[in-house]
C-alpha cells in the first residue's frame, strides 16, 4: 500500500532523471541548493553499465549536499544526495534505499521511471518529480504515476535543455505543474518542499502499479510467475531484448509494453529498439553474404586448379551476384542512417 502519512507531511522527497547533458545540468543544479535543504534527493543519470561513475565526487566537490553512491538497504537520510550506481536500479520503498538489478526499463538500468515509480507507490503526494535534459522519453511513465499518485512535476524547459526529448515528452503526456529553466530550478526546489502535501489518492490499479515495483525488486521471482502477463492485453509484437512475449498497457495516453521476463518500454522506447534490431540483422545478413562469397570464390579456384572451368565460372558468377547483393544493403543501411539524420536535424525538437 502506498504511503499516506497518518499526520500532515511536506513534499519532501524529491527524485530527478537525467540523460545526455545530465552531469552539466545536475552540477548546475546542486549548485544553487543550500546546505540546509532538508529533502532527500534522489539522482538516476544513465550511464553506460561498464562505466564507473563519479557523478557524487563530482556533486560533492559543486554544492554544499552530501551526496553518495548508496548500498541497497542504506536509510534514507534528510539533506543527502543519493545517486544510482551503473547497472542498478535506484528505488525507494518506506524509510530505506534499494538498490537491485532488476529488468531494464527502456533499455536503460538505473531507469528513471523505476525510481519514480517506486517513490510516487511508496510516498504519494510527498514526492517532487523532476525531468531534465535527456533523449527519448525514459521518466513520462514514472512521472505520469507521481501525478496520479497526487506528487508534483516540475521539467526543465525544452528550449533551455541542452537535449529536450525527454522533457518535451513528459510535457506531452503528463500535466506538469512547473516549467523551469535551470536557473530557477533550485529556487524552486527549496519553495515547493516547504508545501504540505495534499491527501494521496487511492488506486483502483493499485496491484497492477505495486507489481511493476516488485519486478525492479524482486530477487528469486521472475516477472512471470509473479503475474505480469496479466498486466495487459497480449501483443503480437515480441521483446527486442529476449523475445518474450510482450504485454500492452496504458498509462493515460501513454502506451507501454512489458514482456514476461520483465523489460519495459514506452511505444517509442520499443520502436527505438526494433529500429536498431533491424540494422543489426541487415548487418548480419551483408557478413552472411560476404562469407558466401568467400566460400564461392575458393570453391571457384579449386574447381578452376583442378580443370572444370564450367563448374569454376559458375561458382565465380554465383560470387558476383552475391557482391551486387551485398552492395545493395550496404547502400540500403546508409541510405536509412542519412534518412534518419536529416529528419533528426528537422525535427522542432
Amino acid at each position: 500500500m502506498h504511503a499516506t502519512s497518518e499526520k500532515i507531511a511536506r513534499r519532501d522527497i524529491v527524485v530527478i532523471g537525467s540523460s545526455a547533458g545530465g552531469v552539466l545540468a545536475l552540477k548546475e543544479l546542486v549548485t544553487s541548493l543550500p546546505a540546509d535543504f532538508s529533502a532527500p534527493i534522489f539522482i538516476v543519470q544513465h550511464t553506460a553499465a561498464y562505466a564507473t561513475s563519479m557523478l557524487p565526487e563530482i556533486l560533492n566537490y559543486t554544492g554544499a549536499l552530501k551526496a553518495v553512491h548508496p548500498a541497497d538497504g542504506d536509510p534514507i537520510r534528510p539533506g543527502y544526495i543519493y545517486v544510482a550506481r551503473p547497472d542498478h536500479h535506484l528505488l525507494i520503498e518506506k524509510d530505506r534505499v534499494l538498490v537491485k538489478k532488476g529488468p531494464k526499463e527502456n533499455r536503460f538500468r538505473p531507469s528513471i521511471d523505476a525510481l519514480f515509480r517506486s517513490a510516487a507507490y511508496n510516498f504519494g503526494s510527498r514526492v517532487v518529480g523532476v525531468v531534465l535534459t535527456g533523449l527519448l522519453d525514459d521518466g513520462t511513465s514514472g512521472m505520469w504515476s507521481i501525478k496520479r499518485l497526487g506528487g508534483l512535476a516540475i521539467v526543465q524547459s525544452p528550449d533551455d535543455a541542452q537535449y529536450p526529448s525527454m522533457p518535451a515528452s513528459v510535457l506531452e503526456y503528463v500535466d506538469v505543474d512547473h516549467v523551469v529553466p535551470l536557473t530557477e530550478l533550485g529556487n524552486l526546489l527549496c519553495q515547493v518542499t516547504t508545501e504540505y502535501a495534499p491527501e494521496t489518492p487511492e488506486l483502483s490499479e493499485e496491484e497492477d502499479v505495486r507489481l511493476q515495483i516488485e519486478i525492479n525488486t524482486a530477487a528469486q521471482k521472475n516477472a512471470f510467475e509473479m503475474g505480469v502477463l496479466n498486466i495487459g492485453e497480449l501483443s503480437p509484437i515480441t521483446c527486442p531484448e529476449c523475445s518474450g512475449v510482450l504485454v500492452q498497457f496504458s498509462e493515460g495516453k501513454l502506451v507501454r509494453y512489458r514482456c514476461h521476463t520483465g523489460h519495459t518500454y514506452t511505444a517509442g522506447a520499443l520502436l527505438a529498439e526494433v529500429d536498431k534490431s533491424i540494422e543489426d540483422n541487415l548487418w548480419k545478413s551483408i557478413r552472411a553474404i560476404e562469407e558466401a562469397i568467400i566460400l564461392l570464390e575458393e570453391s571457384g579456384k579449386a574447381s578452376a586448379q583442378g580443370g572444370d572451368e564450367t563448374t569454376a565460372k559458375r561458382f565465380f558468377n554465383k560470387a558476383t551476384e552475391n557482391r551486387e547483393r551485398a552492395e545493395k544493403l550496404h547502400k540500403f543501411i546508409f541510405q536509412q542512417d542519412s534518412l534518419q539524420q536529416n529528419q533528426a536535424m528537422l525535427s522542432p525538437e
